[in-house]
């Protein structure tokens, strides 16, 4: 019992999210406790890949070593800050300062210093295709920075939705809520980097959650993935590809005794 007060205070602090998974077996545990994972990789171990492995669909979730990216992460307790989508071909549609914009894979991974791809299953070669028409056709979309600021602010208040003492259910309609009124509902054709990616799925028919694509981070895409807790609810988890490119960690220095 201690040790699960313990654990309800620490998710408390660090604002994650909780979820009360049903176990496979009969151990007379019918029950656990799940918390939001905040690395990467899966709970296995990740996997580095080349551009080759990807499909056209894939999420692609990445961070920088700049100012920029290092603040959207600290807002969102999460290691990724930035959102695009793989098109085929070797290129990747992203929404960033710019405008809307389409980059070789090679580019991108010379820029970021983590790269990582998640996929939805059930993606059509239909849907796909539907996908890269739709980024096609947004090139040179200017981006979304009203909606950006709105966010930054939303990110540390909805942690009160997040308290590990809320359901899942009772705390997706707490974001929905809080979200609706600070962010608001209309769409417009600007993007910043996770809305354009939701709404690229959606305008393909394959919706990755049926909430506001105002509403999503790059970190909620992250935490729609498979053995994880969702802040905002997804409607089917994605699946870890792997990583195109990471950080290694940082070199130990040995102390040589004289």
């Amino acid at each position: 019992m201690r040790s699960l007060v313990a654990l309800l205070f620490a998710s408390l602090l660090a604002g994650c999210a909780v979820g009360v998974r049903q176990l496979p077996d009969e151990s007379g545990q019918p029950q656990k406790l799940v918390f939001q994972r905040p690395g990467l990789s899966p709970q296995n171990g990740g996997q580095l890949i080349s551009a080759a492995e990807l499909r056209p669909g894939d999420i692609i979730l990445s961070a920088a070593d700049g100012i920029t990216s290092t603040g959207i992460r600290l807002f969102t307790l999460a290691p990724v800050s930035h959102a695009a989508v793989y098109l085929g071909d070797d290129e990747i549609a992203e929404a960033v300062g710019e405008g809307v914009r389409v980059r070789k894979v090679a580019e991108v991974l010379a820029d970021e210093s983590v790269v990582v791809a998640f996929r939805r299953n059930d993606l059509s070669v239909v849907q796909a295709a539907e996908i890269r028409r739709f980024a096609e056709a947004q090139v040179g979309q200017r981006y979304n920075y009203v909606g950006v600021l709105l966010l930054a602010p939303f990110s540390l208040e909805r942690r009160l939705c997040d308290l590990p003492v809320l359901p899942g259910m009772v705390r997706d309609g707490c974001l929905r809520g809080l979200a609706t009124i600070q962010l608001g509902t209309s769409n417009n054709e600007r993007f910043f980097c996770s809305q354009f990616v939701l709404e690229a799925y959606a305008r393909a028919g394959l919706p990755i959650t049926d909430a506001n694509s105002r509403w999503v981070s790059p970190a909620d895409i992250m935490h729609m993935r498979e053995d994880d807790v969702p802040s905002i609810r997804a409607t089917q988890p994605l699946v870890y590809v792997g990583h195109l490119k990471f950080q290694p960690p940082p070199p130990v220095e040995r102390v040589v005794q004289r």
